[in-house]
């Protein structure tokens, strides 16, 4: 395979060159005469009054985020140590072998269909918990982490932190939601392959409902197969790789107007070398790069906030007062709350459906096990990295000598690196490296995302596979190379799209979630039980 990506390449490249010099604004052109209808559809924004408009898409996530909070008891909360000690392995013998096997009577379940379930109850699957998250977590942690937040404050000032934090904060919900579906409904392949994702719970889950839902729930898994393989080549791919290349050749001081493409051909061909592995490969990547590159970014606003710790306070103070009176911003208090909420809710994709796609593939008996796993992603990717940036922002800019709150910006990646740099020299070549490394591993993880939709549409077969990887990877020259600004816009329509189809699943599959949490948690309290009764705790053996 790679000798055939290699002289597709070779093909490629000139086309590409002159692609960059001739075509770009043709394409940006005739993309927003044929697709402005459906981008201005899914953004369409619902006037509440004169002074402010919510985003429909919007609200269908946040209503969907506190439903399902509301649902199941605040799993957000009660569900977040037992994520963390999954995450570590604690239970890894139980969601092997089953905790009737172990810990419980003398059923032979081992190996055969147990009845409690109805279902295939083998621990079938290609990754670990904690690298289904890093795999999930590395799609979602990304430039809107830097950017989109700096964006966000710009508009609705440090007041917009707050609500982006409630955002997260629900956004949990939603993901222990449908990653346990994700888990719940997937397909393994006789080779051990994992196939799954809201395709696959719309379709089956929904069949499982009757008559009356079998159709709409395999309308509903096409439509969002289209949507993911739309988004995985635009928002997913060539948005990233733009962002890298336009860092690139601005810290390289490159003028070349081809710097773009060579960078795109250098990021191609790494690409190809993890996704070729499938998730497997992936997953082994996205578990070193995301703590890596979260563990820099983290550390880093750490140091600025520990030589700025008597201003920690007064940035608190200010985030809580501009959450609540919205003075000086347009739309007031709703302008603020709108601002933090949207930025929360697009920058965690809880709702959206696509981290089930990655947290599908998991080794687990109990799909429940990989919900409660999940709901640490919005967590650390909203609660904890989104909130870092804007706490280093207000505190950098208490004398707003670089942004005035409620005065748009659009480059969110330089003021998030004039913040940095004003404490820490030089840092925004620490940031540009951040930001090629997390556009590369959201690039693969969402190679993943769109092969899913891509195989559930055309056939699981080899030939697909490659049809789609190579596609793929051409997508990410392009993006790099020339400047797509409709296409963009399209396939961030398309991601947001999948919210649909994902919602209303997910909506009528609530019961099933629950009956799966309850399972887990009655295995868990039968390992303890048995443990404090005496029992091996053979989560120490295996």
């Amino acid at each position: 395979m790679k000798k055939y990506l290699l002289s597709l390449f070779t093909l490629i490249l000139p086309f590409l060159t002159f692609a960059q010099e001739t075509t770009s604004q043709k394409i940006d052109t005739l993309f927003k005469d044929y697709t402005g209808w459906f981008v201005d559809a899914i953004f369409y924004e619902i006037p509440f009054t004169d002074t402010f408009q919510l985003p429909w898409v919007l609200i269908v996530l946040v209503g969907g985020a506190i439903y399902f909070t509301i649902y199941f008891k605040f799993i957000n909360f009660t569900g977040f140590k037992t994520a963390l000690d999954v995450v570590q392995d604690k239970y890894h013998d139980i969601e092997k072998h089953g905790a009737d096997t172990l810990y419980g009577d003398s059923t032979p379940n081992e190996g055969e269909n147990i009845i409690e379930t109805l279902r295939d109850d083998s621990a079938e699957g290609e990754v670990s918990h904690f690298q289904a998250l890093t795999a999930a977590l590395s799609a979602t942690v990304g430039l809107g982490n830097i950017a989109g937040v700096a964006v966000a404050l710009s508009i609705g000032g440090p007041g917009a932190t707050f609500w982006m934090i409630v955002a997260g904060l629900l956004g949990m919900a939603s993901k222990f939601a449908e990653c346990t579906l994700g888990v719940k409904y997937r397909d393994v392949g006789e080779d051990g392959t994992v196939y799954g994702g809201p395709m696959y719970y719309l379709k089956k889950g929904l069949g499982e409902k009757g008559k009356g839902y079998g159709g709409l729930g395999k309308v509903l898994a096409v439509l969002f197969a289209i949507f993911v393989i739309g988004g995985s080549f635009g928002g997913g791919n060539m948005f990233q790789a733009n962002q890298a290349a336009a860092q690139f050749v601005k810290l390289a001081g490159i003028e070349n107007s081809n710097g773009g493409l060579y960078f795109g051909l250098v990021m191609a061909a790494l690409v190809a070398v993890v996704i070729i592995g499938g998730i497997k490969r992936i997953a082994s990547v996205t578990e070193k790069v995301v703590p890596f590159m979260a563990g820099i970014y983290v550390l880093a606003s750490l140091i600025i906030l520990g030589a700025n710790y008597k201003y920690i306070g007064d940035a608190f103070m200010l985030i809580y007062e501009g959450a609540f009176s919205g003075l000086g911003i347009a739309g007031g208090l709703v302008g603020v709350m709108i601002q933090g909420i949207r930025r929360g809710a697009f920058s965690n994709e809880a709702g959206v459906g696509s981290a089930a796609i990655a947290h599908s593939a998991v080794r687990t008996k109990y799909p429940a096990s990989e919900g409660i796993v999940a709901l640490l992603e919005p967590f650390v990717d909203t609660v904890v990295i989104c909130t870092m940036t804007a706490l280093v922002i207000i505190i950098t800019n208490f004398d707003g000598h670089f942004m005035e709150y409620g005065t748009e910006i659009t480059e969110g990646v330089e003021l998030t690196a004039t913040a940095f740099d004003s404490v820490i020299p030089h840092f925004s070549v620490v940031l540009t490296i951040a930001v090629i490394l997390l556009a590369f591993s959201t690039m693969i993880s969402w190679s993943y995302y769109g092969m899913q939709g891509w195989v559930y549409l055309f056939g699981k077969s080899k030939l697909a596979d490659l049809t789609y990887k190579v596609l793929f990877l051409f997508f990410v020259v392009v993006g790099a190379s020339i400047s797509l600004g409709a296409v963009i816009n399209f396939s961030d329509a398309m991601i947001f799209a999948m919210v649909v189809p994902n919602i209303i699943g997910v909506l009528l599959l609530t019961p099933v979630v629950k009956a799966e949490l309850n399972r887990y948690l009655k295995a868990i309290a039968k390992k303890e039980d048995a443990i404090e009764d005496g029992a091996t705790d053979f989560s120490d053996h295996m």
